[in-house]
């Protein structure tokens, strides 16, 4: 019997991811609108596709990671692609550093005009408490992510319920109308959305040497499919009792218009600590996919793994370059490169990962 528990060897995987995802995808809500809701009932093919694929991918990621005794994910990436890790190495820490500037940047103006926060305040909390956990190691980490994987399922089902508990006939129009894009539009689509979350793996190998044979990976990948699309649907759904309407669609935070059009103050208020929990959890789920990847280039050279300290500390340093770039035009610029990195990384791991890893598994008799 396994000396983990079935929360750690089953769940815990697919927490940690969700936890960096919601951050980047489901907190606007506007990646929910341009790859679902923007089709109609269509973006119901695109929701299979990415739970499918969302699923296959986690369970042959954490198996590959598993047999190659990965914990980290420059290790996973040299088993992976070999020489070329290093190319990797640089599009997931630009892909950072970026997505958390872009998500500071639009908490920072919800934050701002819905809790009245000073934006500046705000900033600090999130590099504050993100150094705090850093600094509390691997247990505080993983405590943190599920307490506030926790916190953000019963926000969104909060927010999510006082949406459709009024406006469920909205919906069922919504989905009544023809779309004006195909179903087959709406599928690749969502096939290329999981290829743009791709790199939010590399924030839960540090929780799978826990996973002892295939089978906990195959569930732990279902599982991992699973708790990621439950807030992409209930989203999906919202916005749905709005469709077609362009002040929703069209908006760059469709979750703020939705609850500013259906809600009261309080509700307003539940959205601002949501968005700015999301904030926290995914620039920590991806600054120590940072700080383990250093810690083992480090042991690499004989010299010891960085100490909690000098954790929190490079933790502060990439925030506030996130925070310093979420000011500027530059963010505008690079955005325009986020479609080319997705890119990079279904090349530089999916492809490999469904060829080489699947194989590399195939020799392995358990």
């Amino acid at each position: 019997m396994s000396k983990h528990s079935v929360f750690q060897r089953y769940f815990l995987p697919g927490i940690i991811f969700q936890s960096v995802l919601i951050g980047g995808a489901y907190s606007t809500g506007r990646e929910i609108v341009e790859f679902g809701a923007k089709f109609g009932r269509h973006g119901l093919w695109s929701i299979l596709w990415i739970l499918l694929l969302f699923s296959l991918i986690s369970g042959i990621t954490y198996e590959f990671a598993r047999v190659t005794n990965s914990q980290d994910y420059r290790t996973f990436i040299r088993h992976l692609i070999g020489r070329f890790w290093p190319i990797f190495d640089v599009l997931f820490c630009t892909m950072a550093v970026i997505v958390i500037a872009v998500i500071g940047s639009a908490s920072g103006s919800v934050v701002e005009r819905v809790l009245g926060w000073p934006y500046w305040l705000g900033v600090f909390l999130v590099i504050t408490i993100a150094g705090g956990v850093m600094m509390g190691g691997r247990q505080v980490i993983e405590r943190f992510k599920t307490t506030g994987s926790l916190l953000l399922y019963g926000g969104y089902i909060l927010l999510s319920y006082n949406i459709l508990s009024t406006r469920w006939d909205s919906v069922i129009e919504g989905l009544a109308l023809e779309p004006t894009q195909s179903a087959s539009t709406a599928a690749t689509t969502g096939i290329l959305y999981v290829g743009y979350n791709l790199p939010n793996f590399c924030a839960v190998f540090f929780v799978l040497g826990r996973l002892g044979k295939r089978s906990e990976s195959a569930w732990a990948g279902i599982i991992t499919g699973v708790l990621s699309i439950i807030p992409f649907f209930l989203t999906y759904l919202c916005i749905m009792a709005y469709y077609p309407s362009p002040e929703v669609l069209n908006t760059p935070v469709p979750w703020l218009t939705m609850l500013t059009l259906s809600s009261g103050p309080m509700i307003l208020t539940l959205y601002g600590l949501v968005i700015f929990w999301t904030l926290i959890e995914t620039s920590v789920g991806m600054t120590h996919a940072i700080i383990d990847r250093i810690s083992v280039q480090l042991r690499d050279l004989g010299r010891n793994s960085l100490t909690p300290i000098q954790a929190a500390m490079i933790c502060t340093l990439i925030l506030s370059l996130a925070a310093f770039l979420s000011q500027f035009g530059i963010i505008a610029l690079v955005s325009k490169g986020y479609s080319i990195m997705a890119y990079g990384f279904l090349i530089l791991f999916a492809l490999p990962l469904l060829t080489i890893g699947v194989w590399t598994i195939s020799q392995k008799r358990t």
